[in-house]
């Protein structure tokens, strides 16, 4: 191992502590990132004892003071920012334009965060609208729940463990977090900077761990909350184990796209090809089924597969990289193996198809019926299908046939469709005029059916991590 690779020591309630190394390599080029120490069973133990004990100190927490410290992080991070998008472009192999659009996020959600936390979400009620309610007074309060237990995925390093984080801090909750192990420096440098903002740092552990050591996450009822983002087979898995403790899940999708022939057809194509192959299509929301109306669809494969064929494929550090490879090998021949399949079933790649290791060219697939994997699984690569309508309702109902229900894109500008949309599309968000990958960070996120439950975006994150408590006041 060479001697100018960085060593990280996982973050244990305020302490850098040193436990098994392993390496963390680029999934690129399997060039070494740096060599990181994972935690173990003892260590995740007194993580949970040190959470515990901190809930005394943030559940009192002035608002001010976590708000202080929520700013405090979202300005060190803004301030250390290049340093934290070469990070992620490394260790997730994610092109540097689009860390750097990552860590910007992540500024985002901290100082949203810290916009919640100064807010009071104080409640009057009047009692006397109910008979017997004369003469007395009530509010409602919302109360830190307790310990939080956080797994974040691979493919949002910084933001998605902000997404965590963030509101766990603004709701008065520690937290113990597990990164992805592919993933874990991004979450490191977090600590580091979380630790320097005022908040308590006992108050949190970032603990690189095996999944076999990682379950009282899931199961140890000291934890009062389990947050998870990952694969649906796994949160599933994790809901069942997880006891008495509350639960949110942010899963997969294979999000669909709806391009009606009214829209702007090149703004549409234009946005499905950043939907469909940003970071090699390894977004939850990540466009995989584009659907569009016959009379429209020799016009916008005109002006969407050139698009296609000119993105770069290279190195995430260089600066002209559109996409660069997926997380692993295994996840290539995954995705060979689907093409594969498609392929005998009378499918046909217009664009790419080819699959190297860990890195697949950008592809466009016509022909494949919605029973094959390409259509019906979530694909988490730059693959993306064309299927045609001619009727809208067939769009509408295309899109709902599928074990996910994420968000979807509706690119239309008839009002009535629009809202034919939001109400017949079994998802958790629907984005008319743009693809189902965009999102901004307060807003509501999250799915239902396979996609999970539960919402992330600051205040809603910060409601499932608070408990609302009555207060009645007899006057009389």
């Amino acid at each position: 191992m060479s001697s100018d690779v960085a060593e990280y020591r996982f973050f244990l309630a305020g302490e850098w502590r040193a436990g098994t190394p392993y390496t963390v390599s680029c999934p690129y080029d399997g060039a070494p990132v740096a060599t990181v120490h994972r935690a173990g069973p003892q260590d995740l133990e007194q993580a949970i004892q040190a959470a515990v004990r901190a809930f005394e100190e943030t559940r009192r927490t002035p608002l001010h003071r976590r708000a202080a410290a929520l700013r405090k992080i979202s300005e060190t991070i803004a301030a250390r920012a290049e340093d934290l998008a070469r990070t992620i472009a490394l260790e997730a192999g994610k092109p540097i334009r689009q860390a750097r659009a990552e860590v910007a996020r992540s500024v985002t959600t901290f100082g949203a965060a810290a916009e919640e936390a100064a807010r009071s979400h104080d409640e009057a009620l009047r009692l006397d609208a109910a008979p017997g309610g004369e003469g007395r007074q009530a509010i409602v309060r919302r109360f830190p729940i307790g310990p939080v237990a956080a797994i974040t995925p691979f493919n949002f390093p910084v933001n998605l463990v902000a997404h965590k984080l963030a509101p766990a801090i603004a709701a008065g909750c520690p937290v113990v977090l597990k990164p992805a192990s592919q993933t874990p420096i991004s979450a490191l440098k977090l600590a580091e900077i979380i630790a320097e903002s005022g908040w308590p740092p006992q108050a949190l552990s970032v603990l690189p761990l095996s999944s076999d050591d990682a379950a009282p996450l899931v199961e140890d009822e000291r934890f009062k909350l389990l947050t998870f983002t990952g694969s649906p087979a796994v949160g599933w898995d994790m809901k069942r184990r997880a006891g008495h403790k509350r639960v949110t899940l942010e899963l997969g999708g294979n999000a669909g796209c709806i391009v009606h022939s009214d829209a702007d057809l090149r703004v549409a194509a234009d946005r499905c090809v950043t939907g469909g192959f940003s970071y090699a299509g390894q977004s939850c929301i990540s466009v995989q089924r584009i659907f569009v109306h016959a009379p429209a669809y020799e016009e916008f494969m005109d002006l969407f597969v050139p698009k296609v064929r000119s993105l770069k494929v290279g190195h995430p550090l260089d600066e002209d990289t559109d996409l660069g490879s997926l997380i692993g090998a295994r996840d290539g021949e995954r995705v060979a193996e689907w093409l594969a399949e498609a392929r005998a079933s009378g499918a046909e790649c217009l664009v790419g198809g080819d699959v190297r290791g860990s890195v697949v060219q950008p592809t466009v697939v016509v022909k494949a019926g919605p029973q094959l994997r390409v259509n019906s699984q979530e694909i988490f690569a730059p693959v993306v299908t064309v299927q045609t309508y001619e009727r809208f309702e067939e769009a509408l109902a295309a899109v709902n046939d599928s074990d996910y229900g994420l968000q979807a894109g509706v690119f239309t500008r008839d009002v009535g469709r629009i809202f034919q949309a939001y109400e017949a599309l079994e998802v958790g968000g629907v984005i008319v005029g743009d693809v189902p990958t965009w999102r901004i960070d307060p807003m509501p996120y999250g799915g239902v059916k396979q996609s999970g439950f539960g919402r992330e975006g600051l205040k809603y994150a910060i409601e499932e991590m608070t408990e609302p408590k009555l207060l009645v006041i007899n006057l009389s």
